[in-house]
């Protein structure tokens, strides 16, 4: 048996499960390596070959002579490219899907990703900072408050149809109760999620490679902080 021409590596992030995302939409084959941050897999010699970051997720195209492809963002506009899928054809569609890709890349992502920090990993191990929780929650809303009013009369956040700026947001503005910032009154961004939700082949992939029901809001969280905020106490300076 031929195997798939697209190798993931991956784990369970926000920004790891925006290519299974995407392959799970579009019922492209694929395989899988788990990347585990515990063993530091993402900073061994062979994967920073792949991976010069020393992050995740990146993906191999056997079919291109195993090219590699790191970046998240970048990862999505390879795989639409290659496969025709989930972004327009129409050239200021296809911008706008680049611009929101980067509106996540460079500030849903980001500030988000420093929120979850702050608290879920820095304020556990002692480093408690309420001015630097506030400045990223409060950022963070405000991105929220945008992809609001652009989801105004929109089932996406670009054309009628599902796109990789979709699949890029998503994962981390669904995990907002993780960042611990609020939704209240955003009623398009929340339709939006649900929208989302509803879809079978998300709620396959937010199970790959292994789901992380506190990201969501649907589990207790306590035992997952622990674990978690555990795995980092490292990176974490001692007062």
């Amino acid at each position: 048996m031929s195997q798939p021409d697209i190798h993931l590596y991956t784990a369970a992030t926000m920004n790891g499960y925006k290519p299974v995302l995407f392959l799970e939409e579009a019922g492209i084959p694929y395989d899988l390596t788990f990347i585990d941050f515990a063993t530091k897999e993402q900073k061994a010699p062979a994967y920073l070959e792949l991976n010069p970051n020393g992050r995740i997720p990146t993906i191999v195209d056997r079919s291109n002579d195993d090219f590699a492809v790191f970046e998240s963002g970048a990862i999505l506009w390879y795989l639409a490219e290659k496969y025709g899928l989930f972004l327009p054809n129409d050239p200021k569609l296809r911008s706008e899907t680049l611009q929101w890709l980067m509106f996540q890349m460079g500030g849903v992502g980001p500030m988000m990703g420093q929120a979850m920090y702050f608290q879920r990993i820095a304020a556990p191990n002692g480093q408690d900072s309420p001015f630097a929780i506030k400045r990223y929650v409060d950022e963070t809303r405000r991105l929220f408050e945008v992809l609001d009013a652009r989801l105004h009369g929109r089932e996406y956040l670009v054309g009628d149809q599902i796109t990789v700026a979709d699949f890029a947001t998503y994962p981390w503005a669904r995990a907002y109760p993780w960042a611990k910032v609020s939704v209240d009154g955003l009623d398009h961004l929340q339709a939006w999620f649900d929208r989302i939700d509803a879809r079978p082949a998300v709620q396959r992939a937010l199970k790959i490679p292994k789901s992380v029901p506190a990201f969501w809001g649907d589990a207790d969280a306590e035992t997952f902080l622990k674990e978690n905020a555990g795995r980092f106490a490292a990176d974490v300076p001692r007062a």
